[in-house]
Formats: C-alpha cells, structure tokens, sequence
C-alpha cells in the first residue's frame, strides 16, 4: 500500500513512521510527504528518507476547493492509498474526506472528547486536568470527531510543565501512531458506527 503522510510542521511523527517502515514494522511504501508550509522541517526530513514531496501552498489557489483539488491530484499521481494526518494544521473539506472515507487517520494530543483543537496540550493543563493523553482516529467531515481506533492516557504530574507534558505526549504519540498504521495496514480494524473493533 501506498501512504501519504501530511504535515505543516516539524514531522517527529512523520520521523516516527520512516523508521517503523525502515525497520520493517510498517508494511507499505511511503510514497509521499503532502506539505503546505516551505519552511517545514517534515520537508527536509522526507527528503532525507527519499521520500517524494508536494509542496502545495494554500495561498497559491483563490480558495479551498481548488487548493484540495491540486492535492487530491497529488493523491492520485502517487497511486495513494492511507492518508495520515501527522500534524496537518488544516482540517480537511468534505469532498476530500468523501473521497478518502475510512482512508484518512489523523492522531490528537489529548484523550478525545476532550480538549478539541489545536492547543490541547496546553488546554489540558490549564484546566487542570490530571489525566490527558493520545487519540488516533478515523477523519470525517468534523474537527476531532471521527471513530476512535486508539487512546493511551498519561497522567499530568504536579511537576510537570506545559513543555514536559508536551515532551510526554509527543513520546506517547510515536509509539501509538504507528501501532494504528499497522492495524489499519493489516486489516484488523472494522467500523460499526462510531465504534471501531480490533481484531486478533
């Protein structure tokens, strides 16, 4: 299978997924790296992997509809199959979503419901809360809102700070996310409603 990952930002994720695909834990070609930032380090990290890079800008296209249609021709060049979110900080519209449905996962840095959004980690703390964690899930047409395939939790010490529990949840989200990839890959995953099971 084909993946591509998307990313805005600094691609630890991204980094997290070459080396399970390196190492054989991941089962499928990472075919492309889909950015909208030219500043981000996702792109040098891609590049480094031989990993092929669209760097598609949203200020280059008069408005969203055209911007997703030139990334969904990306898609389709590279024969994409599993889209994954990896700090993507846009939401995706739905013709996009319609035409990826059950193909697109994105991972959150709290335990969703909760602390939608994209400072959950700090909102977290700032509210108080003395659990928070990771959440990967299917995408759908809402922010944050599709079926959960998986949540680990991590407690917020008294210690911590708004960047130790960061440091926390990033470690957290390296080893989670690409447990789900290879659930996805594997097909050990079925969708009943908002509930997803896990098979043996």
């Amino acid at each position: 299978m084909n993946i591509a990952v998307f990313a805005s930002g600094k691609g630890s994720n991204l980094a997290a997924i070459i080396r399970q695909v390196k190492s054989g834990k991941i089962k499928a070609n990472l075919a492309l790296l889909v950015c909208d930032q030219p500043k981000a380090g996702a792109i040098a990290k891609a590049k480094r992997a031989g990993i092929k890079v669209a760097l598609i800008k949203r200020d280059d296209f008069p408005d969203k509809k055209s911007f997703e249609a030139k990334i969904g021709e990306a898609l389709k060049e590279n024969s994409i199959d599993l889209i994954v979110l990896a700090g993507f900080m846009r939401m995706l519209g739905s013709e996009l979503v319609c035409a990826y449905r059950g193909k697109i996962l994105n991972i959150h840095p709290a335990l969703l419901p909760s602390f939608k959004g994209s400072h959950a980690i700090r909102d977290a703390f700032d509210y108080g809360a003395k659990v928070t964690g990771v959440t990967v899930h299917f995408v759908d047409e809402k922010m944050d809102h599709g079926p959960i395939i998986l949540q680990r939790a991590i407690k917020i010490d008294r210690r911590d700070t708004p960047e130790s529990l960061e440091a926390k949840i990033h470690k957290l989200e390296h080893k989670l996310y690409p447990e789900a990839i290879r659930l996805v890959l594997e097909g050990k995953l079925k969708v009943s409603g908002r509930k997803v099971l896990v098979s043996a």
